[in-house]
């Protein structure tokens, strides 16, 4: 005979057993899709965060080709420059690789010996991190601790910035993350990153670790590169005079005017030297040499400098040197860019020497071209197709054709999104935390190019935000547009100190009509 729950359960007709089963496969239904909108998160913030690293470590590689080229012209001052940036590289290679491996082993832990990192099946598996980065046998955990605090000490030694080193050792801190004020003091660093944490979590978690160990190399490598800017007078050794001519310009146009300076090297300042200039004397006692190029072609000419030395004795130095003489030659610049950018319009210098800018006219393909004070602006029509700019002058009454020069159109690039903080000042997330009560007064997300190139606002389309629970769910908000809606300010002001959130999959619309998904936005409240 049934009693208690079991009776009830007899009681049920078909019908009401049938709603009860309905909907426990409803609520599991529900459940999963939920956690796949919150792995779905974690999969685009990794992806921004390769991309991220990817261009922070070509940024890196620049700056020691940097260091390798002055090394080439001063060995003796870019050797040890060289040197400490080779042996940060390797350091910085050496914590990033092994990283990498642990990614691998998190993976493989989940998917099996065939996983990729690239494309992970389990990404919800709950025990994978753990097992490979908590385990009692390898303690990877511990041991990726403390590769960091190594690394941390490490190039901290090359820093002497301390708004810098400060940076750097939040960036690199192995501080427990405080999440709850009963556990804080209870869970290690690695604890808090690895315990209990979804597979695809821990590889972004690990990603954004590499982020910060490559943003320490480069802050360590543009210190280095500061002290290449190296001024040592006793290195100069004077110990002989000759003449040296010292042309403004080896090229001039027919019409304008030649001129180079003539001087002696090392020679007395009390005194002046005379110049003489294929047989004549100059006229003045600078050594300056001028003659108007009236026909195009090489001329030659030559001389001697005399002077008088310490003993008295007369110090003659001969000098030989050309300049060229040519037609007018368009000259046309962009001067914001090195190619066209459809959509907006391009800043374009265009002169020809000798001529002046009333009598230039030029013409474009694919696009127009028109002038804007003393420049012109080029808009391209089509991206992809060249832009030719055709350079004409009157000279005398006679309009002739001075040059042709061929711009790439391109597309825009992607915008980075902001929060604008008043005035120039623009919060783009990542390391730098953002004060609770000044995110309560932000009203709405923007996005712009401002790379110090072009300087292009875009209209934010939508976005979201992803918040966690008190369980460690996922809670993701809908903007009303560009503007945060009152659910995501509602999810703000129930934020503490240290709280960390992802404003995710935002749109935006440039001035070329194109539509762009930008890269999430990592934002801690401070």
């Amino acid at each position: 005979m049934a009693t208690g729950k079991n009776q009830s359960l007899a009681k049920m007709s078909p019908r009401q057993k049938m709603i009860n089963l309905m909907y426990i496969v409803l609520t599991a239904m529900l459940a999963l899709n939920v956690s796949n909108d919150v792995l779905n998160g974690f999969s685009q913030v990794e992806e921004g965060l390769k991309r991220s690293n990817r261009t922070i470590t070509a940024r890196n590689m620049q700056m020691m080709a940097q260091l390798q080229a002055f090394y080439n012209e001063d060995q003796e001052h870019g050797l040890p420059l060289l040197n400490s940036g080779n042996e940060v590289r390797n350091v910085t290679d050496s914590l990033f690789n092994y990283i990498d491996e642990l990614k691998l082993m998190i993976v493989k832990e989940a998917d099996g010996p065939a996983a990729d990192v690239d494309h992970i099946k389990n990404r919800d598996n709950l025990d994978a991190a753990t097992i490979v980065m908590l385990s009692s046998d390898s303690k990877r955990g511990t041991e990726l601790r403390m590769r960091i605090n190594r690394f941390k000490s490490f190039v901290s030694k090359f820093v002497d910035d301390p708004d810098k080193l400060r940076n750097i050792e939040q960036a690199l801190s192995t501080e427990p993350f405080k999440v709850n004020a009963d556990i804080s003091n209870k869970k290690t660093w690695e604890e808090s990153m690895f315990e209990n944490m979804p597979t695809v979590a821990a590889i972004s978690l690990l990603s954004k670790l590499q982020n910060d160990v490559r943003y320490a190399e480069g802050e360590v490598l543009n210190h280095l590169l500061k002290l290449t800017n190296v001024e040592d007078l006793s290195d100069l050794k004077v110990n002989w005079v000759d003449a040296f001519v010292i042309p403004q310009s080896r090229v001039v146009m027919r019409g304008s005017k030649y001129q180079s300076q003539i001087v002696l090297a090392a020679i007395d300042s009390t005194q002046r030297p005379v110049v003489y200039v294929n047989g004549s004397r100059l006229s003045n006692n600078k050594g300056l040499y001028e003659v108007t190029a009236s026909q195009s072609g090489t001329f030659d000419y030559s001389g001697y400098i005399e002077v008088v030395g310490q003993d008295g004795q007369l110090i003659k130095r001969d000098f030989k040197s050309s300049y060229t003489v040519i037609d007018p030659i368009a000259t046309v610049s962009a001067t914001m860019m090195n190619v066209f950018y459809a959509g907006i319009d391009n800043p374009v210098s265009i002169s020809v020497p000798g001529i002046g800018n009333g009598t230039v006219s030029a013409t474009m393909t694919n696009g127009s071209l028109v002038k804007s004070g003393d420049g012109w602006l080029a808009r391209p029509s089509q991206v992809g197709v060249n832009c030719e700019i055709s350079v004409s002058v009157e000279i005398d009454g006679v309009r002739t054709n001075v040059g042709t020069t061929t711009f790439k159109a391109r597309k825009l690039p992607d915008p980075t999104a902001y929060i604008s903080l008043g005035g120039d000042t623009r919060f783009k997330g990542g390391r730098q935390p953002i004060a609770k009560g000044t995110l309560l007064g932000v009203n709405q997300l923007h996005a712009a190019i401002d790379d110090g190139l072009l300087d292009i606002e875009f209209t934010v389309v939508s976005f979201e935000t992803v918040t966690y629970g008190s369980m460690g769910e996922a809670i993701p908000e809908v903007s009303m547009g560009s503007a945060f809606s009152e659910r995501q300010k509602n999810s703000f002001r129930r934020m503490k100190r240290g709280t960390r959130f992802f404003i995710t999959r935002i749109k935006a619309i440039g001035p070329d009509g194109v539509t762009r998904e930008l890269p999430a936005m990592d934002v801690t409240v401070n």
